[in-house]
């Protein structure tokens, strides 16, 4: 069994709310640019929308140079990029978007979440994508809940989207090698995920409290872990965590807006072909 990665810092999600959608984010933030890979996290809600209401209000906007994770944990979401993919994404199911070279997107409120209002909560991860694989062709995967394969033990069911564990597959066949999961975990519930030496680790509480290798961690904190291989987590109470873990890219990151390049020429060079149309 490897040593423990020590948690050496927390960042509380700090409040930023869009309109009347309340949004928290842990990162970017003052004091933590990215977890490595991992470069942006937005918590919306929870929230309960009421009937008649306007929905989310990500309109159309261009991306390039990384990949877009959405979880939908509760009410219902519509996607279409300029790409030609198009879904509606209901409760418990995940969207990934690889921008790569550019694409112009939308997340709504469906027409009938608008009209019948509900609850609300989504969260959105930014991961990078290495140099060369910036301007990789676009794609998008949208999987329901029912295509997410989900293991259960010690009172913890991981929610397998990308990567592999203990014989299962996650439907999400990840560029990079990604492993990423949801945790819902009862009081007392415990998982560990070992062999994550050199790895970038992404652990964020949704709701609950957590004791993660001897630290406390209670809800919307995400946690910077040291050197080391095992993290050991265990619910103090019931919980919802967003995990993954992903290969350190170590390649200068320049973000601006929408896009995420390796230098401030790409990042003009993005502006530039958005504004000519490029992006479909």
């Amino acid at each position: 069994m490897s040593e423990m990665k020590p948690v050496i810092a927390l960042h509380s999600a700090y409040r930023d709310d869009i309109g009347d959608l309340v949004t928290r984010r842990p990162v970017p933030s003052r004091r933590l640019n990215n977890i490595g890979a991992f470069l942006f996290l937005n918590h919306h809600g929870p929230q309960i929308y009421a009937p008649n209401n306007r929905g989310l209000p990500f309109g159309p906007h261009p991306h390039r140079g990384f990949e877009t994770v959405t979880f939908i944990l509760e009410g219902d979401l519509a996607h279409r990029d300029t790409g030609g993919h198009e879904s509606i994404i209901h409760a418990g199911g995940v969207q990934w978007m690889t921008a790569g070279s550019g694409l112009v997107h939308e997340e709504v409120s469906p027409e009938a979440f608008k009209r019948s209002g509900g609850p609300m909560e989504i969260l959105q991860l930014w991961v990078n994508l290495p140099a060369r694989l910036k301007m990789t062709a676009p794609r998008y995967t949208g999987v329901q809940k029912r295509e997410i394969p989900t293991s259960e033990a010690e009172g913890v069911i991981l929610n397998l989207i990308s990567g592999h564990w203990r014989g299962l597959d996650g439907p999400i066949d990840s560029l990079t090698g990604v492993f990423m999961s949801t945790l819902q975990m009862k009081a007392g519930g415990r998982i560990s995920f070992d062999g994550l030496e050199g790895r970038d680790v992404f652990l964020y509480v949704v709701r609950g409290d957590l004791a993660v290798n001897g630290a406390d961690v209670p809800h919307w904190n995400l946690v910077e872990f040291g050197n080391g291989g095992l993290i050991d987590i265990e619910a103090v109470k019931d919980s919802v965590v967003l995990f993954g873990h992903a290969q350190p890219i170590n390649e200068p990151i320049v973000a601006h807006g929408p896009f995420v390049m390796n230098t401030v020429q790409e990042i003009h060079q993005a502006y530039a072909d958005y504004k000519a149309g490029k992006f479909g």
